[in-house]
């Protein structure tokens, strides 16, 4: 069996790591010791973890991020998180077929009284939010504990391999996401006052404002004076038929796989969402070896940056708006999947039904806040903070700012003499939330000069590290804002220097230089995929901003700066006609075309809403025509909601069904949240470490 490995990749290292064997439903298979065991599986081309006991549905990895249990499976006889247990060597993995029986009887258990862990302050997270603000805690000498669920620190910043938006100066602007999550660490790793728990799940906010977490399989109770909740987002789902097959994935969970756990999850991607999310996944993919076949987005423009877009079209990826996803098919995994297109009112034409043949649909139609632990907190009265996209979605250098913001103010409220927090620090956290303006159209710029920039940048979006990196600063932003768009002022000379082309995070700057020919001048790219792709010699074909082809130019030379490793500058000379408009390197060898065969719209009623209990938006459209407006009513009569994941995914998607049906959602009741926000085995809570309380 060939290995579903990641084994060179453009911007990522490939790190040494040891090899262990490990059996799965009895066959051995090779896995790395301490992966995660979803990983592994995937690596050796296992997508099914299991079938579901209602239907007998194949489970797969659907998050890989401990939000729900579609990746369960028993690990040297215990259930557990396939995503968030690692691998170890000789480890006996099997499928969860049907339910578990329960024991004959129960032995006695004796318990073990769990002391009291008091604290200033509780983090919860240790993402960007949360990271940033332990920095500021420790910087103030504030007893601080920071506690998140992975092996490592930086959430989701460790899956991040693009350069980040925003300034060099508050939010590390050019300096790729992964980099940054090892920036904050350090610092955070060298505050004396802080203490970090690393595979510790907070798991419930109590009454008696104890805050419970599992940390490497024990129990621990701790009182925190001041609770941070930075606990980051979750993916929102679509409601179709076909959406639990293996294959389906939140974005996050394949961006999991390809970039932090190197797992070559597909072959060829579709993905559902145009915003920032989905136009980094398909750049990521490519970058991992994966084609895409399309993106496509339900609103008339993408919600996203026009540079992330710009950056796929000219890479060869097709971005169909006003469209959506009909049906996702496969029996075992995903086979393929068709989408359609939408009129103003939302709904699919009729006839514009294209399938695509694709081994993996990504879902990146927007995040959800992991806001529980701060509601219950609230509700118990204790004196909670949030920060990042615990507290509004934004992007991650916002949530650096709102960590940064938050810290401080948890220090205030301990009573040390902090000051007032600088008006520039919310005004900045702002900016860094704002959307995306209308894109603009800037003028290219004349043959007059010897060499110049050309910016492919026409949106305000809250970035200018370009203005940074000019030696001589003649590259200024309209307004002297950090949104204002790209401009160089003409009356300084240009050096050719080449730190704007390399430091941009859109590839939206190009530089033309006359200097060697006036009629065919050199022109550098910068560039992010396969290096072998732009070898010197090689034709390649270039595009412009639109993503169509203006020609084949033969590469003469590829350069690459210290400071910014991974982006290289490839060299090509064209007629000078071209030369304004050269914006990139298409790499897809030819756009993927759907299949002839078309599909009927399959019947809306047959999608799976609550993946845990595989209920169906028709069973919960029945109920409600039946008069139910009491989510904790639908939840007895149909089990919505009543599954591990505790309704994390479902919840949206059935108030969308209410509304949908007309109902006034002021009248309608919410459900009641379980106090305990993760799956947690009992004998935790008597004190027994590890796996041998399952029973």
């Amino acid at each position: 069996m060939t290995l579903k490995r990641i084994t060179e990749h453009p911007i990522l290292a490939i790190p040494e790591k040891k090899e262990v064997t490990f059996t799965w439903n009895g066959k051995v298979l090779t896995g790395y010791d301490g992966e995660m065991i979803s990983s592994a599986l995937t690596a050796n081309g296992i997508d099914i973890f299991g079938h579901h006991y209602k239907d007998g549905s194949p489970q797969g990895i659907f998050c890989a991020n401990g939000q729900c249990s579609q990746c369960l499976v028993i690990a040297d006889g215990y259930p557990v998180k396939s995503c968030m247990t690692p691998l170890r060597r000789k480890m006996a993995v099997t499928s969860v077929e049907d339910l578990p029986a329960l024991p004959v009887e129960d032995a006695w258990v004796p318990t073990v009284d769990i002391p009291i862990l008091d604290i200033d302050v509780l983090i919860i997270g240790g993402g960007p939010a949360g990271l940033s603000a332990a920095v500021e805690l420790g910087r103030l000498n504030v007893s601080t504990l920071l506690v998140d669920d992975k092996d490592r620190l930086g959430g989701k910043l460790v899956l991040q391999t693009h350069k980040f938006f925003g300034s060099v100066e508050d939010s590390f602007a050019g300096t790729r996401g992964f980099e940054i999550g090892e920036i904050l660490e350090k610092k955070v790793r060298t505050m004396t006052s802080v203490e970090v728990w690393l595979n510790s799940t907070a798991v419930g906010v109590f009454s008696d404002h104890i805050v419970g977490v599992v940390k490497e399989g024990t129990y621990k109770l701790i009182r925190p004076k001041k609770l941070l909740t930075a606990t980051g987002a979750r993916e929102k789902m679509l409601s179709f038929p076909g959406n639990t097959i293996p294959g389906v994935y939140g974005a996050g969970a394949f961006q999991t796989m390809v970039n932090r756990d190197l797992v070559k999850a597909s072959n060829r991607v579709l993905i559902v969402g145009g915003g920032n999310v989905g136009l980094i996944s398909a750049y990521h993919a490519i970058q991992a070896g994966i084609e895409v076949a399309a993106v496509i987005e339900g609103l008339p423009q993408v919600g996203g940056y026009k540079v992330h877009a710009d950056k796929l079209m000219r890479l060869g990826v097709p971005i169909f708006t006003r469209h959506t996803v009909v049906a996702a098919h496969g029996k075992k995994h995903v086979e393929s999947v068709t989408i359609a297109a939408m009129g103003p009112d939302w709904n699919i034409i009729r006839g514009t039904e294209k399938t695509y043949e694709v081994d993996t649909v990504l879902i990146a139609v927007g995040l959800t806040e992991v806001n529980e632990f701060y509601i219950k907190a609230k509700e118990w009265g204790m004196d909670v903070f949030s920060a990042g996209d615990a507290q509004e979605i934004a992007e991650a250098s916002a949530a650096m700012f709102t960590g940064k913001i938050e810290g401080v103010k948890i220090a205030g409220s301990l009573g040390l003499d902090v000051g007032e927090i600088p008006v520039e620090w919310n005004e900045k956290a702002a900016i860094l939330k704002s959307r995306p303006k209308t894109p603009a159209k800037l003028e290219k710029p004349e043959y007059t000069e010897k060499v110049f920039p050309i910016f492919h940048c026409y949106q305000e979006v809250p970035c200018n590290p370009c203005t940074s990196v000019c030696p001589v600063k003649a590259i200024h932003t309209e307004g002297n804002k950090i949104t204002g768009l790209p401009f160089r002022d003409k009356a300084i000379e240009c050096t050719g220097c080449l730190n704007c082309v390399a430091v941009c995070p859109g590839l939206a700057i190009t530089m033309v230089d006359f200097r060697k020919d006036s009629e065919k001048p050199t022109i550098t790219l910068p560039y992010e995929i396969w290096r072998e792709k732009v070898e010197v010699g090689q034709m390649i074909p270039v595009t412009r901003e639109d993503g169509a082809v203006l020609g084949h130019f033969p590469v003469i030379k590829v350069r690459s700066m210290k400071k910014y490793p991974g982006t290289l500058l490839v060299q090509v000379k064209m007629n000078k006609k071209f030369a304004v408009e050269a914006a990139g390197i298409w790499v897809q060898e030819h756009q993927i075309d759907p299949s002839t065969i078309y599909e009927k719209e399959p019947l809306p009623d047959e999608a799976i809403i609550c993946r845990c209990e595989r209920v169906t938006a028709g069973e919960i459209r029945k109920a409600i025509r039946d008069g139910v407006r009491d989510l904790n009513r639908l939840k007895a009569i149909t089990r919505t909601g009543m599954g591990a994941c505790g309704s994390k995914t479902c919840h949206p998607m059935v108030w969308r069904i209410f509304q949908e049906e007309g109902v006034d959602l002021s009248k309608v009741t919410d459900r009641i949240v379980r106090p305990l926000f993760v799956e947690v085995p009992i004998g935790h809570f008597a004190g027994i470490k590890g796996g041998d309380d399952n029973a």
